[in-house]
């Protein structure tokens, strides 16, 4: 799991939960982990230099998905993965409490554009990881697989909230 803010126009309880309330921490947490949730699922392409890869992703397109996203979780698919949608540009953070696997985030810009990866975030830490400029998603991928597939900013993602697929 990592949770996410949204900073910019307005703060949004995200996935991440950096800056909120103690108060709407707590009563988020609570929500994120005393209920099930289905996430919708979609695919995505990662255009690379040399390929397109494509990823089966869980969305979370709501504050409830956004600070449940991957939390718990003991493994993941190789071509799996968690799409975050933001709906606007804007700085974000994520951390890594409560989750289990280390991840690969790809913060994306609201053209598609990989702006940045963090790799391999630590399990169960709870270390803000910024965006590092404004981005609309970010794709939740196992740790390392960025590297292994030659995924790197400036790479293309292809889906229907880019309005490129």
């Amino acid at each position: 799991m990592a949770m996410a803010l949204l900073i910019g126009s307005g703060t949004r309880l995200g996935r991440r939960l950096l800056l909120a309330s103690p108060a709407a921490l707590v009563a988020g947490g609570a929500l994120a982990q005393s209920s099930e949730i289905t996430f919708k699922k979609s695919s995505l392409v990662v255009v690379t230099a040399a390929r397109e890869i494509k990823f089966d992703v869980e969305l979370a397109l709501d504050d409830v998905e956004r600070a449940r996203g991957l939390m718990y979780r003991e493994k993941l698919g190789p071509y799996d993965g968690m799409l975050f949608d933001f709906y606007q540009d804007a700085p974000v953070s994520f951390w890594m409490k409560n989750t289990l696997i280390p991840l690969d985030m790809v913060f994306i810009a609201g053209d598609g554009t990989i702006k940045h990866i963090h790799a391999n975030a630590v399990p169960l830490s709870t270390e803000p990881i910024p965006s590092q400029f404004p981005v609309r998603a970010v794709l939740e991928i196992n740790g390392g697989s960025a590297r292994l597939l030659g995924i790197k900013p400036g790479d293309k993602v292809k889906h229907p909230i880019f309005g490129n697929a």
